[in-house]
């Protein structure tokens, strides 16, 4: 039960991620505050409680402060997975600040990406994070796939990679070919007289909400 919340958070996200800006906000916002949650080895219901809380302040930040969203949506998810990040290029016991240096650094970047290249950045953003949610849950539903949240240094740290990477490719295909409208794909989207506005321009690069 544990796993497949935050499974499914992260299936939502990586392959539906650009589909509409506060869908992708509640799923990012929930991600960052399991990830951070998951790092101190928290209970079921205080990994929810947390992830719950970053959803929703994620939301209501981002609806007061618009005019800058797209620095907080590429901060929170580069938060997200340079939290990740962290966790598989340190197997056994975590050093705390370097796993919030690291987040840090990824979510700085995370904002400038997401501010220059807008629907883009998000779109692979939203993949990779994404990704890194579906494997911390899966690796929850059966103890043998620990790994997959928390490798040791060897043949799970590459095979844990491996998954992560695969992961977000999929999921970066998947939404590049659903919503190549909304990200001015025009050689997928399709061209044509009927052709709608490009999305982009009428959202200042972001999909529609």
């Amino acid at each position: 039960m544990n796993g497949l919340v935050v499974a499914v958070v992260g299936l939502l996200l990586c392959f539906y991620g650009i589909r509409s800006v506060h869908l992708g906000i509640l799923a990012i916002g929930f991600g960052l505050g399991w990830m951070i949650a998951d790092l101190f080895n928290a209970t079921f219901w205080w990994l929810l409680l947390v992830a719950l809380i970053g959803a929703v302040s994620s939301w209501v930040v981002t609806s007061l402060i618009f005019r800058f969203a797209s620095y907080f949506i590429g901060g929170l998810t580069g938060a997200m997975i340079g939290t990740k990040l962290a966790v598989v290029l340190q197997p056994g016991d975590k050093n705390w600040a370097l796993s919030m240096i690291v987040a840090l650094a990824v979510c700085v970047a995370g904002a400038f990406l997401a501010e220059k290249f807008r629907a883009r950045a998000l779109l692979w953003l939203t993949s990779i994070g994404g990704a890194s949610m579906i494997l911390s849950g899966v690796a929850r539903m059966d103890d043998s796939l620990e790994f997959l949240r928390s490798p040791e240094a060897g043949w799970q740290q590459i095979t844990s990679t491996l998954a992560w990477v695969g992961l977000s490719v999929l999921g970066w295909i998947v939404q590049r070919h659903l919503f190549a409208e909304k990200l001015g794909i025009e050689h997928l989207a399709g061209d044509g007289e009927g052709d709608s506005p490009d999305m982009r321009q009428r959202n200042g690069g972001w999909p529609a909400g």
